[in-house]
């Protein structure tokens, strides 16, 4: 890993990210972000989890998660501490093998949804008991899958860390993300279940300072094998964000999951 790494995002998490922006039109975003992506003190690593509408402004703790971390050898383990909060998740770990480590949520399953529409207008509800009204279309039945990751690097980034899980919706890095600087491009493939996504759009969000719409900062279509690139012209700290919806397992409480994936990562200055 490049120098300045550390230091820098320690900075910027703090000065700045607290005070991003975020997206109405999706409301609630679930992310997991560390106070640095490259531990300054002993190894030790803090990392805040929740759903936000502001990032990374948690309004609603990330509960029902299966906190876990990929060493740079590919076990996997509990986190050092974990606290879940009233409006946040709280995980620190101490990293002691030099290389890449991935920081998950785990994939939350939770409320059932059902989208309908009646008089033109798209209701939900996530009442399982309530009857829908006489003359509406049921849209879609599903229950949210959600998963956010990043990755923490002790000194030099490895590559063990990066290979899919092949399980749900993710984004896997083509591009480590712990050794991008200004200038250069982002890449990713994106995978339901370790097939390639095509046609699929993912949405990079950046944080400033509260003045701007808030509209994703970049948006790219997947290819024929699931692949995106992003060029990054401004160091800071970003989120990107990918939905699917896919059918459920036999079994599921609903016959669809809408799946929501979240990777944070910094850009660093050249």
């Amino acid at each position: 890993m490049r120098s300045k790494v550390g230091q820098y995002l320690v900075h910027y998490l703090f000065a700045a990210a607290f005070s991003l922006s975020g997206l109405s039109a999706r409301a609630h975003t679930p992310y997991l972000v560390p106070t640095a992506f490259e531990p300054l003190h002993d190894g030790w690593i803090s990392l805040d989890a929740g759903f936000a509408d502001v990032f990374f402004q948690s309004d609603v703790a990330f509960d029902q998660g299966d906190f876990k971390i990929q060493t740079p050898k590919g076990q996997w383990v509990a986190p050092g501490r974990y606290e879940q909060l009233t409006t946040r998740s709280l995980v620190e770990h101490q990293l002691k093998e030099e290389g890449t480590y991935r920081f998950s949520t785990g994939l939350r399953k939770a409320a059932v949804f059902r989208m309908y529409e009646i008089g033109g207008e798209r209701k939900f509800t996530r009442d399982p008991a309530e009857v829908l009204p006489e003359g509406a279309k049921l849209l879609d039945h599903y229950q949210s899958a959600t998963r956010a990751e990043t990755y923490v690097s002790l000194k030099a980034p490895t590559q063990a860390a990066l290979k899919p899980l092949n399980q749900g919706l993710e984004i896997v890095p083509l591009t480590h993300p712990n050794d991008l600087y200004t200038g250069e491009t982002l890449r990713v493939a994106l995978l339901l279940d370790g097939k390639p996504l095509a046609g699929k759009e993912l949405s990079v969000f950046a944080g400033h300072d509260g003045s701007e719409q808030e509209i994703a900062k970049q948006k790219a279509l997947t290819d024929a094998e699931g692949r995106a690139e992003f060029k990054f012209e401004t160091p800071g700290v970003y989120l990107l964000y990918a939905r699917q919806s896919a059918p459920a397992p036999k079994g599921a409480p609903a016959p669809n999951y809408g799946y929501v994936y979240t990777l944070t990562f910094a850009v660093n200055p050249q």
